[in-house]
């Protein structure tokens, strides 16, 4: 056999153990790159047994100073009346804030809030007025006629309103947040109830609920359904509780 015949056998040999591993598991060395080393962990090994179990004790949640007793001032007498509204988080000062007797959303609700101010309805399908024990609600264009509630989405719990009306002002505290929607009528029976949520149920604190469209998620959301006033499915609305009224 000549010498470079031996020296191919020899070579192939070598080569064979490697070479013939089509069948090695991921996990082997086979895999490997040229820089790197592969190796099999058993998990069994450094498996870890199950912590004991802890109690957690339930931890109540902060409630600001003020409201842990009621405002010492009474409210009013919730009749309707025109306001002027400060959200001072929001950058919004003196806003107009126009009563009318009616429900939110409807036709002169619409038109107060193209003349560019905010909009309050009052009435048996309304609400209270400013300060009035009950659900004194707010509504105001968030897109047009000088988007007034363009960041209300923004604003968050703990957060003061302040609703001016006569000599007083009533100082709101921001409590939760809900979507309601126009196209369920439960949905609109709990966003214009006395107690905002709550159909039915009497109210004993005086509350505000300020509402814009949720035109821009909705759209987002492929939903481009409107009533005839152009409003869209849903509306964002934030809720308040009146923590505070001051005199003068």
């Amino acid at each position: 056999m000549s010498g470079s015949r031996v020296r191919a056998l020899a070579a192939a040999a070598v080569l064979a153990p490697v070479l013939g591993c089509a069948d090695a598991g991921p996990n082997t060395a086979s895999d490997a790159g040229p820089d790197e080393t592969v190796r099999t962990v058993d998990t069994a090994a450094v498996e870890e047994p199950a912590p004991e179990a802890t109690p957690i004790e339930a931890t109540p949640e902060a409630v600001p100073a003020d409201d842990l007793e009621p405002p010492k001032a009474q409210p009013s007498d919730g009749r309707a009346r025109d306001a002027l509204l400060s959200i001072p988080a929001l950058g919004i000062r003196d806003v107009q804030v126009v009563s009318y007797r009616g429900f939110t959303d409807d036709a002169e609700g619409t038109d107060i809030r193209n003349g560019g101010v905010a909009a309050s309805p009052t009435g048996p399908r309304g609400g209270a007025g400013p300060g009035g024990v009950g659900n004194y609600q707010v509504t105001a264009h968030r897109l047009s006629a000088g988007g007034i509630f363009q960041y209300l989405p923004d604003l968050g719990r703990g957060d003061r309103i302040r609703v001016a009306a006569g000599d007083t002002t009533y100082v709101y505290a921001v409590r939760r947040t809900r979507i309601t929607s126009f196209r369920s009528a439960e949905s609109l029976r709990e966003q214009r109830a006395a107690v905002p949520g709550r159909p039915g149920v009497e109210p004993t604190r005086a509350m505000v609920t300020l509402s814009t469209c949720r035109t821009l998620e909705d759209h987002a959301e492929g939903n481009y359904w409107s009533d005839e006033f152009d409003n869209p499915e849903n509306r964002i609305d934030k809720i308040g509780v009146l923590v505070r009224t001051i005199e003068g």
